[in-house]
């Protein structure tokens, strides 16, 4: 036998006995073997072409509404609650519109966008020291955090087409 048929059969082997183990064994062994990422949720609360975004003490420049999922919480939840303790206003988020991966910062954002009718009486909260609403546009590098500035362009080339996929090498055979 060749190497990379003892190869193949190796790994046929391996994913066969991953197969046969324990759920929470195989959990274990994934989180053991492959990159830990954390996820979020976030709100871009928009009222006439403008975005509310915070400052927090903790972030590096203006900032959107969420913040991390807590165990077992889906995402609507958690940027329903985040907004609540942040900004003191109730919402209900709708359905997610777009999920940003960030591999650099190894970070998951599950991002939503409620439009408004009027602007909301905020209530700020311990860890937003001030509101303030922007045009995108206006968000330069230096006053949006990284994050802000990623989901923003993110939520703006999603309204793009998608870019289908297509075949790369040997055309399939008929």
């Amino acid at each position: 036998m060749d190497l990379q048929t003892v190869r193949r059969k190796a790994g046929t082997a391996a994913l066969v006995s991953f197969r046969l183990l324990p759920g929470p064994l195989k959990r274990a062994a994934v989180r053991i073997g492959a990159p830990t990422y954390t996820a979020g949720a976030v709100c871009v609360l928009e009222h006439d072409g403008e975005v509310l975004v915070l400052w927090q003490p903790h972030r590096l420049g203006w900032s959107l509404p969420g913040g991390l999922l807590g165990r077992g919480e889906a995402p609507a939840e958690a940027v329903r609650r985040e907004v609540a303790e942040e900004i003191g206003i109730d919402i209900d988020p709708g359905d997610p519109v777009v999920v940003r991966v960030d591999h650099v910062e190894q970070g998951i954002d599950v991002v939503f966008h409620v439009r408004l009718d009027a602007r909301p009486q905020l209530s700020l909260a311990t860890e937003a020291r001030k509101a303030r609403w922007f045009a995108p546009g206006e968000l330069t590098e230096h006053q949006a955090d990284r994050d802000t500035r990623g989901i923003l362009e993110t939520l703006r080339t999603a309204r793009d087409a998608p870019r289908p996929g297509r075949l790369i090498g040997p055309a399939a055979q008929d």
